[in-house]
């Protein structure tokens, strides 16, 4: 009975970064059917960004004073910049244009082209001169035609809409409100692109700032208010009515509620957690997951229209992520046995140095009278 309580905790040991990721992809699936619903409503996507990571912040700030009192580092003025930065790529300037353009396309839409952000990533490491391409083995090949097969999904979704795919019944449930605008898709995929851009250089400058500020409990929280005004103040410059700051209690305030505590709080902690674990790859790994829920969800049970452009677009996307993803874990995997080897290596010739010095000292000791 111990052994098999044992082997239980081992499995729950090895696949809880796996288990947590998929649960925050569910988080993220009813966000965006959430949050779409609550623009209809008629709330200002700047103001709701500004209030659900007030509310993030408010949640999160105990469990990090307290949980991370002795581990947390001394936030230095250079610290505090590079948080201000992060703040300003991962929440004010990236989440305002992400949701802005869902006023001009669709949840569906947006889910698949979050996957582009792994190759996004992929290109800026490469410019930047953090990632190495080697085109004489299987796994740089990968990489690289990953890559430009997620791009090619990106420009078909983007320029090609395509014919909506009729729907199979009527939808289970209804969004009561506003109707939603979609008449500008090309300017809601630029709007995308571009926050997955920022967004992807959010995923490389956090693993920098975790190894200086290794409390991600705090950085989240930090991120959070820092973010907060930082859309507030964005949000006083392109809003001028006073009445887009009332939120009723009604679907505004309940989709405001989950936005702060489930994905600017959870999720966010979960996503910073496993990228200490197991890496940023790992992290963008499961966004498909998302992808295909929020396809399911929106045209199953809402009766959303799926059109052929972003189907085919999303699945070439999601094909050119998992190029990406097996050249990124052969990659790893040569690392490690590189650094093992040269560990051994390291053993061997101390132990040969060891072995040395102790002959020595027994010669030494058998001439003495």
């Amino acid at each position: 009975m111990a052994q098999k309580t044992g082997s239980y905790s081992d499995i729950y040991r090895r696949f809880k970064p796996h288990l947590l990721m998929v649960l925050a992809q569910v988080g993220y699936t009813f966000l965006y059917i959430i949050t779409e619903a609550c623009f209809n409503h008629g709330m200002n996507p700047h103001v709701h960004i500004t209030y659900r990571h007030i509310v993030a912040g408010i949640v999160m700030f105990p469990f990090a004073y307290f949980l991370e009192r002795q581990t947390r580092p001394k936030l230095t003025f250079a610290l505090f910049l590079e948080i201000f930065v992060l703040s300003i790529l991962g929440v004010s300037l990236t989440l305002n244009m992400y949701f802005a353009s869902l006023r001009y396309t669709s949840p569906t839409f947006l889910a698949a082209l979050v996957n582009t952000i792994a190759s996004l990533t992929f290109i800026i490491a490469v410019v930047l001169r953090l990632e190495v391409v080697n085109l004489r083995n299987p796994r740089g090949i990968a990489k690289v035609l990953g890559t430009s097969v997620s791009l090619v999904g990106v420009t078909m979704m983007t320029l090609y809409k395509g014919p909506a795919i009729k729907n199979l019944w009527h939808p289970l449930v209804h969004i009561q409100g506003k109707s939603a605008i979609h008449e500008n898709w090309l300017k809601g995929s630029i709007l995308t692109v571009a926050s997955c851009i920022t967004w992807s250089i959010w995923y490389i400058m956090q693993a920098f700032t975790l190894k200086r500020y290794p409390a991600p409990l705090s950085l989240t929280t930090w991120m959070s208010f820092v973010g907060a005004a930082q859309s507030a103040i964005f949000t006083v410059i392109v809003e001028h009515k006073p009445a887009a700051w009332t939120i009723g209690f009604n679907i505004d305030f309940w989709a405001t509620v989950y936005a702060g505590v489930v994905c600017s709080g959870i999720v966010i902690f979960i996503q910073l957690w496993c990228t200490e674990e197991k890496g940023p790859v790992f992290v963008t790994m499961f966004n498909p997951v998302s992808t295909i829920l929020v396809a399911v969800l929106a045209y199953f049970v809402l009766g959303e229209k799926l059109y052929t452009g972003s189907i085919l677009g999303g699945a070439i996307v999601i094909v050119g992520l998992y190029l990406l993803l097996w050249g990124k874990d052969r990659d790893q995997e040569a690392r490690i046995g590189r650094e093992e080897q040269s560990y051994l290596a390291y053993d061997k010739k101390n132990d040969s140095k060891v072995h040395k010095t102790l002959s020595a000292e027994r010669e030494g000791s058998e001439c003495e009278p």
